[in-house]
This record gives C-alpha cells, structure tokens and sequence, in this order.
C-alpha cells in the first residue's frame, strides 16, 4: 500500500489563455504538464477572457482544433469577465482571473512556461503564499531628486497598512534593489484564489488610480502587477521561496519567456522536453502555424541559437542576450 500524498499538495494550475501566441504557449503548457506529471491530481484551467467589459473586442481562441487538443490534454477553459484592465493593460488578466477559479489551493504560471519534472518534489504550503524570483531590478527606478528605492516601497507597504521592515534582505546593500521584496509574477500560489485574487485586485486598483506621493515620478506601466504582488503576498504571512521551492524555476517548471531565450539559456532537459512534446502528431500540426515554433523547434534554427550561448557563462542580463540574437537574425516573438 503506498503512502497518501501530504495533505494540501492537491492543487489547481490557472494561466491565462487568448488568441495569438498565448494560445501555442497555452499548449506547450499542457502538453508538458501531461508528459511530466500524468497523474496531476488537480486541474489545468485556461482562463479565458470574455468579450465585453475591459476587452471590447474578442480575444477567445477560435481555433476548432487548437481547443480540442488542450480539452485532449486535460485543460479546461474557464471564462472570467474582466472590468478593470483587460485591453489597457493585459497583465491584469491575471489578477482578474483568480475570481472565476473554485476556491481551492492553485498555482498560477504564465503561459509561457514549461512543466519539466514531478510537482511531488515541490514543498509547496499553500497557506504561505511565495512567487518567482527569478527577476530583473526593473521598478521602481531612482529618480535624481525624488525619494529612493527604500523610500519608495516603504510608501506602499504605509498605504496598504503593512510591516516594511521584516520584508527587507538585510545581507543586500543600502538602497539595492535586491534588499526589498520584489518578484517576477510568472507564477505565484495560494491557498485561496478568492481572497488572494481579490486583494490583489484591490491593491492593484489604489497604486494605479491613488498611488502614494512617492510613486508620482514612478512608471507603473507594465508592472503594475509585480508592484502589488510583493505587497499581497506579504499580506498573506507569505515571503520569499525558501529552498522547498526551488523545484519552480528550477528542475520542475521552467519560465522561459519566448523559445528563442529558451534556447539561448536552459537546461538541456528543458530543450528534451520542449522538443518531445513538439514532436507529437497533433501538437506538431498545431504549432506549425506559429512562426517562433516553426522556425526554432521545427526548422532547427533554435539549435543555431543554442551554439552561440555558453550555458555555464551567460550575460547577467537579458537584455545582452537579446542583442546577440537580434544580431544574428534570431530573435522571435
């Protein structure tokens, strides 16, 4: 008789689905989630905007064929009206989709992530919510006259009536960026998609329409959603992953972004399972059709991108890696 898996590791995935490219990553998404993890015990919802509200304009996936595989792989469409951003600001999809998920534990990704390994190695405690580090210092900037980095996030975490200090990384620097709570939102998790959706919302909407004196120089534009994030995990008596996340951005989920940067940087088994869940009859038909998918997966041109990067000694930067691959005719969107 085998052991029952630990209580609280049945959970939800939601990512955010609509016509375009989302729709291919959408689908490399479940197709690695079925290769790695076959016996997923919770669902794969695609979160799917309505026309009307925010979007005025359908951006549903209408590819017949497209739908039906995912619906093959297990996801299930979850459609969720969006009031406050939609077009003006699609990042917010994912704060507005929370609403419509079953009020259980999830795990949110971003479309444009693969599943690599087992969820069974991830020590995840729902009730103490965490999300990706695997970030740049992009907000907020250092204005020549105006308060510093510190300054400034201490003026959210006043506004929303929150401990600043017990969020700081003391072993970083004075005033670095790394010293304050900052994450990228490619995935975040929580035992509640209600409560954890709806604060968010609500600390979302203040920075955007009230945003404290500190933020008036500040562009919140596009990471309006990584600003409040830190803020609502905080909120949670949540923090930083610890080492019984590392599986996430780690051997288990890989935020890679567009497949030209997946090729550029990740593991060789990222690539292994990119190009075996590729290689499937009906996923091979589909993504024919997106030109990224063509030409790096099927016309090997992502095996030219992966001869011009040492893995071991990348550019610290992103953007070091783009520039190369602009360069050499490479970069795909």
């Amino acid at each position: 008789m085998t052991d029952p898996k630990p209580a609280g590791q049945t959970f939800n995935i939601v990512a955010v689905v609509q016509s375009g490219r989302l729709q291919y990553e959408a689908l490399l998404l479940a197709a690695s989630l079925r290769a790695t993890n076959p016996d997923f015990a919770g669902k794969l919802y695609l979160a799917e905007p309505q026309q009307g509200g925010a979007w005025p304009k359908s951006v549903a996936v209408t590819n017949p064929a497209l739908r039906e595989v995912l619906t093959n792989l297990g996801a299930e469409f979850l459609p969720f009206e969006a009031r406050h951003f939609g077009e003006s600001y699609p990042h917010g999809n994912k704060i507005e989709a929370l609403a419509a998920l079953p009020d259980q534990p999830f795990l949110f990704l971003d479309t444009d992530t693969l599943i690599t390994g087992d969820f069974a190695s991830v020590g995840f405690d729902f009730a103490k919510p965490s999300a990706s580090m695997r970030r740049e210092g992009t907000w907020p900037t250092q204005e020549l006259y105006g308060p510093d980095l510190g300054q400034t996030w201490a003026a959210l975490y006043d506004r929303f009536g929150l401990d600043f200090v017990s969020t700081i990384d003391t072993s970083q620097p004075e005033n670095y960026w790394q010293r304050f709570l900052y994450f990228n939102a490619g995935w975040f998790f929580h035992e509640s998609p209600k409560a954890f959706g709806q604060r968010f919302l609500d600390y979302a909407l203040t920075i955007r329409d009230d945003r404290p004196e500190a933020l008036i120089c500040q562009e919140i534009y596009p990471w309006l959603d990584q600003i409040a994030l830190p803020l609502v995990i905080h909120s949670f008596g949540g923090g930083r992953p610890g080492p019984e996340l590392a599986g996430l951005d780690g051997d288990v989920t890989c935020h890679y972004r567009t497949l030209p940067l997946l090729y550029a940087r990740e593991t060789d088994r990222v690539v292994e399972v990119l190009e075996q869940v590729a290689g499937e009859k009906e996923i091979r038909r589909i993504l024919r059709d997106h030109e990224p998918a063509r030409l790096m997966i099927y016309q090997n041109r992502g095996r030219k991108v992966r001869a011009l990067f040492d893995r071991d000694d990348l550019p610290r930067r992103e953007q070091a890696i783009r520039f190369v691959l602009k360069r050499e005719g490479l970069w795909l969107r």
